[in-house]
């Protein structure tokens, strides 16, 4: 099987609009070889060591049909949002995930077979009609307490990714097919997965007694315009998984096709709002090419949206005054009280971005120049 390395880079402009941002104000110990990005409230600090971020030891690995990168986004922003259910941003410190290297997640997510007893997936079986891939990733965030001049392992939250279609080839070079998996699956297999991977970490140093979250993800299919969503969640605090908590998330796409059928009330205000505000916005200029938006919902309620604005537009001048008018539309249509940010692109080139932080009521705006 093949395997894919994504590296994410997150910068400091992307996380001051994401759901899920990162602080950025610096904090430090004289007597010790860590420092910290300091805490902005509602997100977590960060963990420095010796002047360096401290990243992931087996970030982006991925069973190799992974190929929607909204899964990849809203697994890492949803993971967060998990953790701080249960490891509060005042009390705990964020570092990236320390005892899952890259090599062991490998192993995990591939099929058991006789050379690899460890894998999370069943072996393949036949080729005209194989198993499913079920676990498609695994993701570990640390959570630290200060100890003295050091820092100590006190949580953890592992993040496993299950698969809602199987794609596969009955030849290397034939057609792909692909195979659904049902939401009984996807929960059975993710409970079965989750705890085989918590007696796993409890025999890693330093893990054996601290409380350990496991969040069960479902993946979107590679041709959705959004991401998949966490389903569950449970926080073991010895070998065995304790209760499972449901998490009532989901993301959907606006403007919502004619053949979307919605009885919630809440979602169709929402719709009618955003398709305001598109109309508002191609009117501006002709050479819009679409205007499409990621609504984010927890607990039947809006939460958040990521807006993508797809343009021709080359000068700097059109970009800045049509960023200043998009800020005026989205604070008169868009929803209050919630985090949005607004993309404004060519040909995946950004151009601008227009945001609002979670509890600001004013938009912000930044035109990326060409110098």
């Amino acid at each position: 099987m093949k395997w894919k390395k994504i590296a994410l880079a997150v910068a400091a402009l992307a996380c001051t609009v994401s759901l899920s941002a990162c602080g950025f104000h610096h904090k430090s110990s004289s007597s010790s070889s860590y420092t910290t990005t300091g805490n902005s409230g509602r997100n977590y600090q960060g963990v420095i060591e010796h002047g360096h971020y401290k990243v992931s030891k087996s970030r982006g690995v991925n069973a190799s049909q992974n190929d929607n990168q909204y899964n990849l986004k809203s697994f890492e922003s949803g993971l967060l949002d998990v953790s701080k259910r249960v490891f509060s941003t005042k009390s705990y410190i964020f570092q990236e995930g320390q005892k899952l290297n890259s090599s062991t997640t490998e192993h995990w997510l591939e099929r058991k077979t006789s050379s690899n007893p460890s894998g999370l997936n069943p072996a393949r079986g036949s080729s005209s009609n194989p198993n499913p891939t079920y676990i498609q990733q695994i993701e570990e965030q640390d959570y630290m307490k200060q100890n003295g001049n050091s820092l100590s392992l006190r949580g953890m939250t592992i993040g496993i990714g299950v698969n809602s279609v199987y794609y596969y080839k009955k030849k290397t070079d034939g057609p792909q097919y692909s195979k659904n998996i049902s939401n009984a699956d996807v929960k059975r297999e993710g409970e079965i997965a989750a705890a085989k991977v918590l007696k796993r970490m409890r025999q890693k140093k330093g893990c054996k007694n601290i409380p350990i979250v496991i969040a069960l993800y479902k993946q979107a299919p590679n041709d959705s315009l959004v991401g998949g969503n966490f389903f569950e969640y449970t926080r073991a605090s010895g070998n065995s998984i304790g209760t499972w908590h449901t998490i009532n998330e989901k993301t959907t796409v606006m403007p919502k096709s004619s053949s979307t059928n919605s009885t919630n009330s809440a979602d169709e205000s929402d719709s009618d709002n955003f398709s305001n505000f598109k109309s508002q916005v191609q009117s501006f200029f002709p050479n819009i090419s679409g205007v499409t938006a990621q609504a984010k919902y927890q607990n039947g309620n809006l939460a958040g949206m990521h807006i993508t604005v797809t343009t021709q537009f080359y000068s700097e001048t059109e970009i800045q005054s049509f960023s200043q008018y998009i800020a005026q539309a989205a604070n008169r249509y868009l929803p209050h009280g919630i985090p949005i940010d607004i993309r404004i692109q060519a040909d995946s080139e950004m151009q601008a971005l227009v945001f609002r932080n979670s509890g600001s009521s004013k938009f912000q705006t930044h035109v990326l120049t060409s110098y």
